[in-house]
């Protein structure tokens, strides 16, 4: 068992938010000694969950309500599986932009070290996008799909 400390530093969270996740029944299991939380196994596995649906673009409401699913039981089975296959397709879509991002900064780090050595984007203005080398111009192209 830990206590809401333990867990603060664990998941590098605030206390308050731990608070505020009990408060919103997102533990229903946790046990208390003397009024004070104890977090085991279940918390800690339903934290993960939790900073992952999170992490996922899920608002608090919604990750209560796959917390009520999880106590409903296997009926809820299909639901729960919907749920993580749509924050599946978003954190792919995400991760798509992010690439994107990714490569239109790697891109420009290209460009203007380039820009520098030249001291003007003469050069530059030339290649882009045709006569870019390979490798800039798969960045090129990623960022600008």
């Amino acid at each position: 068992m830990y206590t809401i400390g333990q867990v603060s530093k664990m998941f590098g969270l605030p206390i308050s938010t731990l608070r505020y996740y009990d408060k919103e029944g997102l533990f229903p299991s946790m046990s208390r000694e003397g009024g004070i939380r104890r977090f085991g196994d279940q918390e800690l596995e339903a934290l993960r969950v939790i900073e992952c649906l999170k992490r996922s673009g899920l608002e608090i409401r919604e990750i209560k309500r796959f917390m009520q699913w999880c106590e409903e039981g296997p009926s809820t089975y299909a639901d729960r599986e919907e749920l993580f296959e749509r924050r599946r397709e978003a954190v792919l879509e995400q991760m798509g932009q992010l690439r994107r991002t990714l490569a239109m900064l790697e891109f420009k780090c290209w460009y203007y070290k380039v820009a520098l050595a030249d001291g003007n984007e003469d050069r530059l203005d030339a290649m882009v996008p045709d006569g870019l080398p390979k490798d800039v111009r798969a960045l090129y192209d990623e960022a600008h799909a």
